[in-house]
């Protein structure tokens, strides 16, 4: 019969820091959030770095911020800390667009029956919120109670995660210390997610030529060229539905885009498709273009005096991270004893920033948060319940408390 995993004994950092959690610090702070503009498209996300770099700044955290484009800044937070390994704590400050069919105010933070309403509660300012009421309440419970921190807990929030990813490929730029883990605050149900998907947009463009629709042999019907290329990635992702990953599903196409033609009586000379490809964990995006080109080459466009112009304007990879054992396992743990749902370690179909901290640093990385990606992200009435945003701040304080205190001593 298998043991029953015992909650850790908690230390005094770890009861000081839980015991500075207020509830009403992240509501507060998750309505100063989401009342900031920051719509991506296009990309506004100003305002909201600068409440949130105030935010970190009146609870006494470092702060820098490194431009990611003209007028759009990453922001960097860190405790104090020793030189050690820190703990990673990864989110963006883009929101997608408002959209149709909010019966609230979409930036208006509304609370109502236990929960926040607006644009990015649930992705992913609630999660930002709560990882900042963390790291406050860590270190001004290490302070209190004399322990020194191993390492520091560092911020990471983002520009253009909802779109390019200009933001996450300016921070991996930089040259980065040693993390012992990375935390994703993304909307997760509070279930700690060793897996997700990768995801890249393909933008294919198909060349024919322009001719009067009274004689369309003329002509050479881009449209009609772009339709073989639709129908076959339609066919293409019924094949990869037959091969799904045992945590994240299958990859996946998704046509969101066709834009051709000047007008009813002209054959379209050119028509854009512009596709949504999901990747597995550890699926190269490059291999995945490559792909794309051959299987249109096999179409036959050319015979018709048909060309096809394939491009890949943005990737992110996916990852896994492996459930038992090690920095997962002590995430979960955490979580458990903040009083989480009590879902097992899974995977997550959707995409984000912690892909490429995973890849590219080689760091152990989870995504979990309060909200959901699913019932909630870029919905209308958007929301974000209050008891999961304490739970998240729970189990990232104890994260940290444990982590950074195994090899720490007292001042």
């Amino acid at each position: 019969m298998t043991e029953p995993v015992m909650a850790q004994q908690v230390s005094p950092l770890e009861a000081a820091a839980l015991g500075l959690i207020i509830e009403a610090d992240l509501v507060a702070l998750t309505q100063e959030f989401v009342r900031q503009p920051g719509e991506n498209p296009p990309g506004e996300e100003a305002a909201r770095v600068k409440a949130l770099v105030a935010a970190c700044r009146v609870r006494d955290l470092m702060v820098h911020t490194t431009s990611a484009a003209d007028g759009r800044d990453n922001v960097n937070a860190t405790t104090t800390g020793g030189s050690g390994p820190r703990l990673l704590l990864l989110g963006h400050t883009d929101v997608v667009p408002v959209g149709d069919g909010w019966m609230v105010e979409p930036f208006g933070g509304v609370v109502r029956d236990g929960r926040i309403f607006g644009r990015g509660t649930s992705d992913m300012l609630g999660g930002l919120a709560a990882s900042v009421v963390a790291m406050d309440a860590v270190q001004r419970a290490a302070r209190s109670t004399g322990t020194a921190l191993s390492g520091r807990i560092e911020l990471a929030a983002t520009v253009d995660e909802e779109e390019g990813g200009l933001g996450i490929r300016r921070f991996m730029a930089e040259d980065p210390p040693s993390y012992l883990g990375c935390i994703t605050a993304e909307p997760t149900d509070l279930q700690t997610i060793v897996a997700a998907r990768g995801d890249c947009y393909l933008d294919i463009t198909v060349h024919g030529r322009a001719a009067h629709a009274g004689r369309p042999s003329d002509g050479r019907n881009a449209i009609y060229g772009a339709a073989r290329v639709i129908e076959s990635l339609r066919s293409w992702n019924d094949e990869l539905a037959k091969k799904p990953h045992p945590l994240v599903g299958p990859a996946t196409w998704s046509v969101g885009i066709v834009t051709g033609g000047q007008g009813t009586a002209i054959v379209p000379a050119a028509c854009r498709v512009q596709a949504d490809r999901r990747l597995l964990p550890g699926e190269d995006p490059d291999v995945v273009l490559a792909a794309v080109v051959e299987r249109i080459d096999k179409l036959g466009l050319a015979d018709d005096d048909l060309r096809a112009e394939v491009r890949m304007p943005m990737s992110m990879p996916g990852f896994e991270t492996p459930a038992a054992g090690g920095f997962a396992e002590a995430v979960d743990l955490a979580l458990a004893d903040s009083g989480g749902p009590g879902l097992p370690p899974g995977g997550w179909t959707a995409a984000c920033d912690g892909g490429f901290v995973s890849r590219d640093f080689g760091v152990p990385t989870v995504v979990l948060g309060p909200g959901s990606v699913n019932d909630q992200a870029h919905r209308p009435d958007e929301s974000v319940s209050i008891a999961e945003l304490v739970t998240a701040a729970q189990t990232y304080v104890r994260v940290a408390a444990r982590l950074l205190t195994r090899r720490g001593s007292p001042s």
